[in-house]
């Protein structure tokens, strides 16, 4: 159902790139090789990229010469020349790139083209032009992304037979080994993916006197009970699991009548058998041996405007708890004059490090190269317990599906969901004649996988919030209604004799169908106005922070 949604994605060029200069700012490194007009490198690239001031630049102290430049002042250097010079080195290098590693070069070397043409003060008279160059030059940027992740190596890989559970599956081992294991870890559905903001969900909880947990959303669509269980108790090692879980979902994954094929497949998947063998998916450890060019940004000017322009985006949003948000989609680098935005938190692009550049991981489903398995391990018994063997997660193609997703894990739908508009596409299906309501029983495997999953976090003391997911008016006929009583009355007798937290929300906004994408599931205002809630249920005791690295 979720690849309807694709359609309604129309991120620009521009607001999707524009993560990948802040980031590649951040994490470039330096060998002997400097570019063509460049003073020495500056000690910390990062403090110089957070602190720099494009509005000011160049605009005071014009006729220092660049011996009594200091760290409390402007540098010479001009922006457009730097630029300029940069973008040359980038177009001479893409007529012989044939390698990853030459489209990386290349993808950095537009970064900072970008970058100093971004430094063209606004009062210049060469700003307007500057403006066009750096759209220019971003879309020269994505297509040696592109080129870059075409010429990837190609190995032999291995899948769980699930796109958005491998692209999930390999995001989240990346963002464990970037920042560790998140305190709070959201599961479900395709409702759970675009219906939990884990980004809102911190920002809210910070607010509420819980600053700097870590969310990560790793729902997954067709997900069931049966899905949720193999998540938490087969894939993950131990050591990869969160202080608390959130199951965002509702009657639908828990119908044990109904056909059950996101799980069937990845049961026959070559993942669950290697699964079987004792063998897990993990991502190598060591960093690629890959020495980067090493470059200078633009650096601060005297005033904070760009500070500013970077803290502003954590702002909160106003009005009451279930207002709709003032979002804050772009933010951009300079005070009422910047070329590039910030940040755009709800349809970002996801980058994956390589070499001197930080490249999106390209099209197709995430496969995983393996290491060689003993000719025995396919007879062995099931061990479901990490081993020294890893699976390494080769880097590949990338959907429109998966480029949706963003750095926390969550998928941010901006379509309104209208019913006089919505059914002259698509044909009304009752209640009825669901097949997710088909032979309708909350017992059988999906109660017994449901159960499995409370008694894991139990003994492993993993506070677990199940949370029943919005629903509208039009969705709730006589047939679902009817489900859903079933269900609530069914997870509330069960919380009370297992001791989880159980939350209905399925009735909360009927009609609100400005929170909603289609008639089940919910926009990304509607995933802000859930996190809220949940943020703001003073019953639900959320964690402390585990350790203080942040996941930005």
């Amino acid at each position: 159902m979720i690849r309807r949604y694709i359609a309604s994605i129309s991120t620009s060029i521009l607001k999707r790139t524009c993560a990948a200069t802040a980031l590649l700012a951040f994490t470039l490194g330096c060998s002997s090789t400097k570019p063509p007009n460049t003073a020495a490198p500056s000690s910390s690239i990062e403090s110089a990229v957070l602190a720099q001031s494009p509005t000011s630049l160049l605009a005071r102290n014009p006729n220092k010469s660049k011996k009594s430049v200091s760290a409390a002042s402007c540098p010479q250097n001009d922006g457009f020349t730097e630029a300029v010079n940069f973008a040359t080195q980038a177009s001479n290098l893409a007529q012989s790139a044939n390698s990853k590693q030459d489209w990386d070069e290349v993808a950095a070397l537009w970064v900072q083209a970008v970058a100093w043409m971004q430094a063209v003060p606004p009062g210049s008279p060469r700003r307007a032009f500057a403006e066009k160059k750096v759209i220019e030059y971003m879309r020269n940027l994505v297509y040696s992304q592109q080129q870059a992740g075409a010429t990837r190596s190609q190995a032999s890989t291995v899948s769980f037979s699930s796109d958005l559970l491998n692209e999930q599956l390999e995001l989240y081992l990346s963002y464990v080994a970037a920042v560790g294991p998140p305190d709070v870890l959201i599961v479900g559905s395709s409702r759970a993916l675009q219906g939990v903001d884990p980004k809102q969900l911190k920002q809210s909880l910070a607010q509420r006197g819980r600053p700097g947990l870590k969310v990560f959303n790793f729902s997954v669509n067709g997900a069931t009970a049966q899905v949720v269980d193999f998540q938490l108790r087969r894939l993950l090692k131990p050591g990869h699991l969160p202080q608390m879980i959130v199951w965002a979902d509702g009657v639908r994954g828990f119908n044990s009548g109904r056909d059950d094929r996101t799980f069937n497949s990845i049961v026959d998947s070559e993942g669950s058998q290697l699964l079987a063998a004792g063998i897990r998916p993990e991502l190598e450890l060591d960093e690629p041996n890959v020495i980067p060019q090493c470059y200078r940004f633009p650096q601060p000017c005297a005033n904070n405007n760009f500070r500013k322009a970077f803290t502003s985006v954590d702002r909160p949003f106003r009005g009451g708890q279930e207002a709709q948000p003032l979002f804050p989609t772009i933010k951009s680098l300079s005070s009422g004059t910047g070329i590039l935005p910030v940040a755009d938190t709800h349809a970002t692009l996801k980058f994956l490090s390589s070499g001197t550049g930080i490249l999106p991981v390209a099209e197709n489903a995430a496969k995983y190269q393996l290491k060689p398995i003993a000719a025995n391990a396919a007879t062995q018994k099931a061990q479901l317990i990490p081993v020294s063997r890893r699976i390494t997660v080769a880097i590949r193609q990338l959907n429109q599906l998966a480029d949706s997703i963003d750095s926390n894990g969550f998928m941010a739908i901006s379509g309104t969901y209208n019913p006089n508009t919505y059914y002259r596409e698509r044909a009304y299906v009752s209640g009825q004649y669901d097949r997710d309501y088909e032979n309708f029983n909350l017992g059988g495997k999906q109660a017994t996988a449901f159960n499995s999953v409370v008694a894991f976090t139990k003994a492993r003391k993993i506070p677990l919030i199940f949370v029943n997911l919005p629903l509208t008016n039009d969705y709730l006929d006589g047939t679902r209604l009817w489900a859903e009583q079933q269900f609530r009355q069914r997870m509330q007798q069960l919380s009370r004799q297992k001791g989880f937290a159980f939350r209905d929300l399925s009735q909360r906004w009927p009609g609100r169908n400005d929170y909603f994408f289609d008639p089940s599931h919910l926009n990304r205002f509607g995933a802000i106005a859930v996190s809220r809630l949940l943020a703001a249920d003073s019953s639900i005791i959320w964690p402390r922070p585990k350790s203080s690295r942040s996941d930005g």
